[in-house]
This record gives structure tokens, sequence and C-alpha cells, in this order.
């Protein structure tokens, strides 16, 4: 997969050339900064997950704990080939890995269908391995499902908002759209980011383009 930005081109890794598996996944806190809930497994059988890639992870993070009804988030890395990658290895753009936030939500409360209007609307879906100034395989778009109702649901989400970006004339959509094998989780300064250093960096820009339901 080859996008081009800058006269240059990114490529996702192969299993061969890919950075080396890591024996050990990064340490961090399993309380939530903000809602001091749990961020990892057990969580309660009533809650879902889904897991979305919207370039940096810190913003992307804060606007979904937000969200009334969502339970907890986590930064992390998905959709690529390295175990238990570090920051480094995601950065470096041969894990293979986009950096995603991983958000469990009650749906009596949210439902997903909720959570793909924040998605699309919040960020640019159409640049490819890049959101804004953050450019690399690290920041590409992406829906990582945990059902094949999310499945279908984010695949029709994604030609529906198809039609509201190409009425204000932007290009196809690049998000990756796939069932998800594993998350892992980021180190610990990287969870909750935004809520430890307010004024830290937030990349989050959508495109004026609104999400309508069929």
């Amino acid at each position: 997969m080859l996008f081009e930005l800058s006269n240059k081109l990114v490529e996702l890794p192969t299993k061969e050339n890919a950075a080396p598996d890591r024996p050990e996944p990064p340490k961090f806190r399993m309380q939530h900064f903000v809602s001091a809930n749990p961020i990892a497994e057990p969580f309660p059988e009533h809650l879902s997950k889904a897991i979305f890639g919207m370039g940096c992870f810190w913003g992307a993070e804060r606007l979904f704990w937000q969200l009334p009804g969502v339970y907890s988030t986590a930064a992390g890395y998905a959709g690529g080939i390295t175990v238990n990658p570090s920051y480094e290895d995601v950065c470096s753009g041969m894990s293979g890995h986009t950096e995603v936030v991983l958000v469990v939500f009650d749906r009596e409360q949210i439902n997903f269908e909720d959570l793909l209007t924040i998605f699309w609307e919040s960020h640019d879906p159409t640049q490819g391995m890049r959101q804004g100034n953050d450019k690399g395989t690290q920041y590409r778009s992406a829906i990582y499902t945990t059902s094949s109702e999310q499945q279908i649901a984010a695949l029709n989400s994604s030609q529906n908002f198809q039609k509201a970006l190409s009425s204000k004339s932007y290009p196809s959509i690049t998000t990756e759209i796939s069932n998800i094998d594993i998350f892992y989780y980021a180190e610990d300064h990287h969870q909750q980011y935004l809520a430890k250093n307010p004024n830290g960096y937030c990349g989050l820009a959508g495109t004026g383009a609104c999400y309508k339901t069929e």
C-alpha cells in the first residue's frame, strides 16, 4: 500500500522487514487518569469496545473520553505487524501499526453509530498516510471493529460519509476498516495525555462535512 506525500512514498512494512517483536508490552497504569475506571480488561460485561485511528492519539482520546456513555479510553497501537511495539517502533513506520484509541462504551447510553459520527466529523479521512501536518503510516485513518455488526455499520458509514465529502470536493476516503486482531497499549505517559498536559498538542481538524445516517 503506497501513498504519495510531498514527493516521497510512505509504505507499510512486510513481515520480512518489519520492526522485531518485543518480549514485553510497555507498562501503564490500569486506572484512567480522568474517570478512574480501568483502561484494560476485565470490563463490566454489558460494555462494548471499538477502536479508532484519527491521526495523533492524544487529541482523539480526549475527544472520546468526554462523551457521555463512554466508560473508559486508552491510547494504543493496532493494525500492524510488530508484537508489543514501542512508540519509537510505531513512529519509525516499521511496525505497521497506527496510533489508535480504544473506546469502551455503554450501548444503553451511546451507540456505535454515535461514535462513528464523532469519528468521521472530527478528522479528515481522505489523507492516506497522514493527518494534517502529521505524516507517516502511524497517522492513517482507521476503524478496527470488534464484531460483525460493527464491521457492517462501519463499512456502510464510510459509503454514507463519502457522499458528504464528495459534495465538498474532497477525494476518496482512505480509512482502513477491518476486524481487530489485537490492541497494544501505549506507554503510560501517552495515556490520557491531554488531561495530564492540558496545553499539549492536538492536531484534530474536521472537514466541515456532516455525517448523516440513512
